[in-house]
């Protein structure tokens, strides 16, 4: 058993943590069809669009209609590449863009 003491460290490191931005994938292994987005927080990335999907409310049409046919047994979520957690707030969404179109054109070729 935890204890009260125990709770609140874990409470707090957790309220503590910064974020891990970067750049993910998600790829149906069936078709090999794939796609790249960007997250400032790979950490909740997979459950937002695990859950998104499963709700059948993604915003990709495509993507949600290669879930609906292959099922999430299909599917893994690939962290492509993790950014400083110190990169500067101000540059942040430039730099995941920039890396997101990197990461495409690379996985086209």
């Amino acid at each position: 058993m935890i204890g009260k003491a125990e709770r609140k460290e874990a409470a707090r490191e957790f309220r503590e943590r910064k974020p891990s931005p970067g750049i993910y994938q998600l790829r149906c292994r069936t078709t090999d069809h794939s796609w790249v987005d960007l997250s400032p927080n790979l950490d909740a990335a997979q459950n937002g669009q695990f859950f998104q999907l499963r709700q059948g409310l993604h915003r990709n049409k495509e993507l949600q209609a290669e879930w609906n046919a292959h099922g999430e047994e299909s599917f893994e979520f690939v962290i492509l590449e993790t950014l400083s957690e110190e990169t500067s707030p101000l540059l942040l969404r430039d730099l995941l863009v920039e890396r997101k179109q990197a990461w495409a054109v690379r996985l086209q070729g």
